[in-house]
């Protein structure tokens, strides 16, 4: 597996990393701890060194199947992981970015994951309560504790972006970003290349979408995020199978997955980007890691480019509750 480094940093990880959310949280029911275990070590097995969890993934179960995953090769590998929702016992109560409630729930995210140090830590999602200034201060503080190395964001837009650098400067922003969602490319992307943020893109396979395993028949369980989802309604799935056409095309000419070559575009892409699929399956984490070695030509990035700008995605990425999480 190649590497890159994530901004001016120096932090190096694997060109493509392991989103681990869906082993417990957001895409049906949790997997069985041991295979989630096999599939992490898989992961490491196949040169994959950056792995990225968060307290409300479960809550807190993803955190502790990460920990002990990764346990015995600690010191190899990069771990991030996320502050910023309150919580009831096991159910996030909303958004809470307060530095007392930061320094707690790293000494939690510390006791979970079976480590003395968090390699990067993100602002899950911007706090509207909380001056910027006052996250980018604790974080600081807690690298000068030796307890987190890196700071990220998630989600937060350009100004965020520019207040939090200033304070302590930021290795890398977490963001959605793929062929069917490239609304960073218009002001997110040009002020992380500007201040060398690196860049992570989420859901890079455009939550399975991108794939052409999905279609309008598809059934999601009752625990599966997508069902609530505005772009995987019935209607927004057939007009959005006009990409996922186009990457069909473009993979079958090229004897790949649709899979591997969205990831590859992504990869192509500039500011280089290191995207985070995720997976249950041991296949799809060889397929999705073979991708970083899949070099498209000039014109079948420029054609899917193109296709992406000419068809119109339909459907909003989250419902009106968790639109008004994202900071723009």
């Amino acid at each position: 597996m190649i590497k890159r480094t994530l901004g001016n940093s120096g932090l190096e990880v694997s060109a493509i990393g392991l989103g681990c959310m869906g082993l417990n949280h957001g895409y049906g029911p949790a997997v069985d701890n041991a295979q989630g275990v096999a599939l992490i070590r898989a992961a490491v097995d196949r040169g994959i060194t950056f792995f990225d969890t968060a307290q409300v993934y479960g809550p807190f179960t993803n955190e502790e199947l990460v920990g002990e995953a990764l346990a015995p090769v600690r010191d190899q590998v990069v771990i991030a992981t996320k502050f910023g929702f309150s919580f009831d016992g096991s159910r996030s109560t909303g958004l809470d970015s307060r530095p007392e409630h930061i320094s707690a729930s790293v000494e939690d995210s510390l006791r979970r994951l079976g480590t003395d140090r968090i390699d990067l830590l993100y602002q899950h999602r911007v706090d509207p309560e909380v001056p910027i200034e006052d996250v980018a201060g604790t974080v600081r503080d807690l690298i000068a504790a030796g307890k987190v190395g890196h700071f990220g964001l998630s989600e937060a837009g350009v100004e965020v972006i520019r207040r939090a650098h200033a304070v302590q400067p930021v290795t890398a922003l977490q963001s959605e970003y793929s062929l069917w969602w490239r609304e960073p490319e218009e002001r997110i992307l040009p002020v992380l290349a500007e201040l060398g943020i690196g860049l992570v893109p989420f859901s890079p396979l455009g939550k399975g979408f991108l794939t052409g395993t999905i279609d309008t028949a598809t059934t999601f369980t009752d625990s599966d995020i997508r069902n609530t989802l505005p772009r995987f309604t019935e209607r927004a799935r057939a007009a959005n199978q006009a990409l996922v056409d186009v990457l069909s095309k473009i993979a079958a000419s090229r004897g790949v997955t649709n899979a591997q070559v969205a990831l590859a575009w992504l990869l192509a892409q500039g500011p280089p980007a290191v995207p985070i699929p995720g997976t249950t399956k041991v296949s799809r984490l060889l397929e999705n890691a073979a991708a970083a070695d899949l070099e498209l030509s000039t014109g079948d990035l420029a054609e899917l480019t193109a296709a992406a700008g000419r068809v119109r995605i339909q459907g909003d990425r989250y419902p009106e509750h968790m639109q008004r999480w994202i900071n723009r």
